[in-house]
């Protein structure tokens, strides 16, 4: 069934694709949701560039005690491996940043179905929140992963003539 899925958002502290500082999921059955699981993540070395706090607001004081991705994976992999899994800009940037961190830690990669709301829709986050009214605090990774959700469910919806 198409509605039951996880959605996902990673914040990071810097460029390196293995520089999880916070993930939000979101698990859905049936339409509904489930779960909700909102971790701040301590990344390598604990290591922010300035304008990437400027963009979440996670500092390194945030995370200094905060478990490593490695940790909290066994939490997290229930809800991705061998599930649907939806990203706003998935393939470019969360599914990318979930493979190189797994790959910094020396974990195996789950195989799941990707699913990308910036391809269904084209548009920034930000801007189809907007326009269809879904709440968001944009750059929280569990805001931006709730969003994420209600836009892949829109997508599903039936057309109305």
């Amino acid at each position: 069934m198409h509605t039951t899925f996880t959605a996902l958002d990673f914040e990071t502290a810097q460029h390196a694709r293995n520089s999880i500082c916070q993930v939000g999921l979101v698990c859905f059955e049936a339409g509904k949701i489930v779960r909700e699981i909102n971790l701040l993540v301590r990344p390598p070395n604990n290591y922010y560039r300035y304008d990437f706090i400027d963009i979440h607001g996670i500092t390194p004081d945030d995370t200094a005690d905060a478990p490593t991705f490695a940790a909290v994976w066994p939490q997290l992999e229930p809800y991705i491996a061998g599930q649907r899994v939806v990203a706003h800009n998935g393939p470019r940037f969360d599914f990318s940043v979930l493979r190189h961190t797994l790959a910094h830690y020396g974990l195996t990669e789950p195989t799941y179905e990707g699913i990308c709301t910036l391809s269904i829709y084209g548009r920034s986050l930000k801007i189809l929140c907007a326009e269809y009214g879904i709440e968001l605090d944009h750059h929280d990774a569990l805001s931006d992963a709730r969003a994420c959700a209600r836009l892949y469910l829109k997508s599903l919806a039936p057309c109305k003539v």
